[in-house]
C-alpha cells in the first residue's frame, strides 16, 4: 500500500473538454436524459419531491403498480380488493378484466396510479390459449388457420361477459401455433391482439374455420401493455408476505420489490422535462408553456401523447403535444401541450405562479383598489396600466400571443371595461338555465289553468244535464 502511494499520484486533474455523461443505465423516465433536445439548462432547483425509487415508503406505495399473476378462480374485481385491504390503502385499479378461471399479467394500480388505468386497459394485450378440437385435423391445416385468423375480426362476447353482447371489430396483430397433439385433439397456440379481444370467440371462430368445432380449454395473459410475466411478476402471496414483513419488522426492501413506481409504465412515451417552478401549476391544470420547457424528446409531433416529468424522473402528468419537435427548438412562447391525465399530487412542489414583476404590480392595484377584485379596470386605474397591459385571458388575445411575439398593445380604458362588461360563458349558461325554468314554470301554470277550465266545463255539462 505504501509503495502504491509513494508511485501514484491520487488527485483530479483538469481537463480542456467536459467529459460525457452516460445515462444509459439511469432508471425509468431518467434513461438517455442526454439525448434529450436541450431548451434550455437553466433553472432554480427546488428541494420538493423526490426521485422515484427513493421516494419515502407512504409516497412509494401510493404512486405505485404491481405486475400481479392473477390466480385462477378468483374474479380480477375480487383480486383489485384483497390487495387494496392488504395494503391498507384507498384506491386500486386493474388494467383489464381476466376471466375468473384465466391467469396471467394483470397490472394493479395503487392510488394515485390508478389514473393511469384507462391507458393501460386500451394496450395491447398477448396471450398463451389451449385449444380442444372436437375432432382431428391435420398440423398444416390447423396452423394455416391460425394465421388465416389475423387483421381485424367481426367478434361477438360470449354468452357470459362482462360486457353488451353486440358485434363488434377487434384486431388480431399476430398468432402462431407452439404445438398441437393429435392423439388428444389439443393445441397450444401464442396470440398478440387489441385490447377488449375474446380468445374464448377466436377458439370457436377457429373450429368454424376448419369445420371441427372447437372451445377454449385454458387461458394465460403473458403480457399486458409493456409489462410482461418475465419481468417483473410476483404472485399474491408476494404482496401479502411484503405487507406482513414490513409490519413485523420494519424492514422496507420486500415491499419495494413487491411495488414498481408508476414510472415504468411510462417509458415508452416521448418525455417533456419541466423547470421545477412550472410543476405545480401544470398540478392545478395549466398548459405547459414555452418559458417552463427544459428538454424535450425527438420526432414529437402535434396531437402526440407525451409524458411531463420533473429533473428528478417523477411523472407529473400526461398531455397532447401542441407543438412539434422542430417548433420547440424555434419559438420562445407558446404552448407545448395541454394536459390529459395530471398523475402528480398538487403542492407537492411549491406554488411560484404570480410571483413576477407585473403580476404583483397587478396585485398591489387590486389591494388599493385602483383594479377590481377580478384584476379589471375601473375608474381609478392608472392610465399607464391601461396603455401598456394585455390581458391575455380575455377573449381573442390568446390566439394571437400564440401566433405573433410579445408586444406591449395600447388598450383603451373605455374598451377594456366593455370587454370586461360583456357576459362571460358561465353567466350566458345561468341566463340560459333560468330562462328555462321560467318557461317551465309558466307552461305548468297554463296546464294546471286549462285543467281547471275544463273541470268548469265538465261542471256546467252535469248541471244542465241535471236539469234536463
Amino acid at each position: 500500500m505504501a509503495e502504491v502511494q509513494q508511485s501514484t499520484d491520487f488527485l483530479i486533474k483538469p481537463e480542456k473538454s467536459t467529459p460525457a455523461l452516460d445515462t444509459s443505465k439511469w432508471p425509468l423516465l431518467l434513461k438517455n436524459f442526454d439525448k434529450l433536445h436541450v431548451r434550455t439548462a437553466h433553472y432554480t432547483p427546488i428541494p420538493s419531491g423526490n426521485t422515484p425509487l427513493k421516494r419515502p415508503l407512504f409516497d412509494y406505495v401510493r404512486y405505485g403498480i404491481i405486475n400481479l399473476d392473477k390466480p385462477s378462480n378468483p374474479s380480477s374485481h375480487e383480486v383489485v380488493a384483497w390487495i387494496r385491504r392488504i395494503l391498507k390503502v384507498d384506491k386500486t385499479g386493474h388494467s383489464g378484466t381476466l376471466d375468473p378461471k384465466v391467469t396471467g399479467s394483470l397490472i394493479v394500480c395503487v392510488d394515485r396510479a390508478t389514473r393511469l388505468v384507462k391507458s393501460q386497459q386500451g394496450a395491447g394485450k398477448e396471450y398463451v390459449a389451449v385449444l380442444r378440437l372436437h375432432s382431428g385435423v391435420e398440423h398444416a391445416k390447423l396452423a394455416k388457420a391460425i394465421e388465416t385468423l389475423t387483421g381485424a375480426l367481426w367478434q361477438r362476447p360470449p354468452l357470459i361477459a362482462a360486457v353488451k353482447r353486440r358485434l363488434r371489430i377487434r384486431t388480431i396483430i399476430k398468432s402462431k401455433l407452439y404445438e398441437y397433439d393429435t392423439d388428444r385433439n389439443l393445441a397450444v397456440f401464442w396470440v398478440s391482439c387489441e385490447a377488449g379481444t375474446y380468445i374464448r370467440t377466436l377458439c370457436v371462430h377457429l373450429g368454424l374455420v376448419l369445420g371441427v368445432g372447437a372451445h377454449m380449454q385454458e387461458l394465460r395473459r403473458v403480457r399486458s401493455g409493456i409489462l410482461s410475466e418475465k419481468e417483473h411478476q410476483v404472485t399474491m402471496h408476494d404482496v401479502l408476505d411484503a405487507q406482513w414483513h414490513y409490519e413485523n419488522t420494519k424492514d422496507e426492501s420486500y415491499l419495494r420489490h413487491t411495488i414498481k413506481p408508476l414510472e415504468l409504465l411510462l417509458t415508452t412515451y416521448k418525455r417533456l422535462v419541466v423547470k421545477d417552478s412550472s410543476v405545480n401549476a401544470i398540478c392545478y391544470g395549466a398548459k405547459l408553456m414555452v418559458p417552463g420547457l427544459l428538454r424535450y424528446d425527438s420526432n414529437v409531433d402535434v396531437g402526440d401523447e407525451v409524458v411531463m416529468m420533473s429533473t428528478k424522473g417523477e411523472a407529473i402528468a400526461i398531455g397532447i403535444a401542441q407543438m412539434n419537435t422542430a417548433v420547440m427548438a424555434t419559438v420562445d412562447h407558446g404552448v407545448v401541450a395541454k394536459i390529459k391525465r395530471v398523475i402528480m399530487e398538487r403542492d407537492t412542489y411549491p406554488r411560484k405562479w404570480g410571483e413576477g414583476p407585473r403580476a404583483k404590480a397587478k396585485k398591489k392595484l387590486i389591494a388599493e383598489g385602483k383594479l377590481d377584485k377580478y384584476g379589471r379596470p375601473n375608474e381609478a386605474t392608472p392610465a399607464d396600466w391601461t396603455n401598456n397591459y394585455v390581458d391575455y385571458s380575455a377573449a381573442g388575445n390568446g390566439a394571437a400571443a400564440a401566433s405573433t411575439p410579445v408586444k406591449a398593445v395600447k388598450v383603451e380604458a373605455k374598451v377594456e371595461v366593455e370587454e370586461a362588461e360583456t357576459e362571460t360563458p358561465s353567466k350566458r349558461d345561468k341566463k340560459e338555465k333560468k330562462e328555462k325554468k321560467e318557461k317551465k314554470k309558466k307552461r305548468t301554470a297554463d296546464d294546471a289553468e286549462l285543467e281547471g277550465d275544463g273541470a268548469e266545463v265538465q261542471k256546467k255539462q252535469k248541471e244542465e244535464d241535471d236539469d234536463e
